[in-house]
């Protein structure tokens, strides 16, 4: 082998190792993060970040749930559904509505506002919550560790484990959580459009029913 070659294949298997060796170039640098400092500034730019939108699928019980949810600080809404039901939530404020597929002829099509007493209204207003979904999210608990590269939606993420599941987390632009994946195969969530504005308006008073009555009936 000829100087010239030698110097060209050193100098090509230089290129090589720098390319592999420094995966993290051209990213926001949260790769290079321990994983608790990772997840710290993944939270960070969900809570700055108004609004989001919460997708996928969640096990429990024997029961997949579907989620197609619009979240911001003080408003939500989207539909939750089973293989038997769909529900329509949104909520203002305090102010709650609901509507179940199951009733939709029977109702025509109207709302009913759950009261702020009715032990459904936690469960049913947790799913509208931003704050108390995020808190879900980020209850990876102890120990968390730094996973792989990988992509969501085109974007490049970087992954962190934990006993409850997997999050990754965005490497270009801000450091936005893009999918949470449960541990056991049971569910994965995808987080998109963040900070994008989207407009929850309550329904007009003639769409409303008395919940009361009809969840007694």
């Amino acid at each position: 082998m000829t100087a010239a070659r030698r110097t060209a294949l050193v100098a090509l298997a230089g290129l090589l190792l720098v390319g592999c060796g420094d995966a993290d170039q051209g990213t926001n640098g949260v790769g290079s993060l321990a994983p608790d400092a990772i997840v710290s500034e993944a939270r960070g730019a969900a809570e700055r970040a108004d609004t989001v939108r919460l997708s996928g699928s969640v096990s429990s019980g024997g029961q997949t749930y579907r989620l197609d949810m619009r979240l911001a600080p003080d408003a939500g809404s989207g539909r939750v559904s089973t293989d038997r039901d769909t529900y329509e939530l949104l909520r203002i404020g305090t102010d709650l509505y609901l509507k179940d597929s199951r009733l939709t002829g029977r109702l025509g099509g109207k709302y009913m506002k759950v009261p702020t007493r009715d032990p459904a209204y936690r469960r049913l207003s947790g799913l509208t919550d931003k704050r108390q979904l995020l808190d879900g999210l980020f209850s990876l608990g102890p120990n968390p560790a730094r996973g792989g590269h990988r992509s969501v939606g085109g974007t490049p993420t970087v992954a962190v484990s934990a006993p409850s599941g997997t999050l990754d987390v965005a490497l270009r632009g801000r450091p936005y959580p893009l999918r949470y994946e449960r541990s056991g195969g049971s569910g994965s969530l995808q987080l998109t459009g963040w900070g994008e504005e989207f407009t929850v308006r309550a329904p007009d008073s003639g769409r409303v029913l008395d919940y009361g009555k009809v969840s007694g009936s």
